[in-house]
């Protein structure tokens, strides 16, 4: 995988989100946070992140739906659980993942931080093909910024995020990274 100059993956299927705006510092890309997401929740497979994403959610669609009127959020980056991965946003902009945040003494996570969603959730284990695409973008990420800190949502927002979930391999996920380098 490879990121361009412009900070979009090669090849990946590029869906625009309105929900971005240009970093405070451009050059300060640092932290990398994963985040989990279904949409409804515990269903996989569906439209409704890439909905919630690019401003176009029905309320009317599902009951949970309802809640999301008028969020306006994205990520970089989406993992399916088919391991296809979606940009929303070049990485050179931020993107709106992170909300109240906080790392290291650190606030607003979203002005130095690329942000990663898996489909899935707090209760099921993620797909293998999800990891082994993660490791590869994480790779590609490392390569092009200088990513110091690799964190869960729940890491940055624990009083209000429990993200990526108990069911994300961070043990396996790290030794990954370790062993394709």
């Amino acid at each position: 995988m490879l990121i361009d100059t412009d900070g979009y993956l090669v090849h990946a299927r590029y869906i625009p989100s309105p929900n971005c705006d240009e970093r405070p510092d451009g050059n300060d890309i640092s932290l990398l946070v994963i985040h989990a997401i279904s949409l409804p929740p515990e269903e996989f497979g569906g439209e409704g992140v890439i909905e919630l994403f690019t401003n176009q959610i029905n309320p009317q669609a599902h009951p949970y739906y309802q809640e999301l009127t008028g969020l306006k959020v994205s990520s970089h980056f989406f993992i399916r659980r088919d391991g296809e991965i979606i940009q929303f946003v070049p990485c050179t902009l931020r993107a709106w993942h992170a909300g109240a945040s906080c790392w290291q003494g650190r606030t607003r996570c979203n002005d130095f931080s690329i942000g990663i969603e898996l489909e899935g959730s707090d209760n099921q284990p993620f797909a293998p093909i999800q990891y082994a695409r993660l490791v590869k973008l994480t790779q590609a990420l490392q390569a092009t910024y200088p990513i110091h800190d690799i964190v869960g949502h729940v890491d940055i927002a624990p009083q209000r995020k429990t993200d990526p979930g108990p069911c994300f391999d961070w043990q396996s996920y790290r030794e990954a990274l370790e062993i394709t380098r």
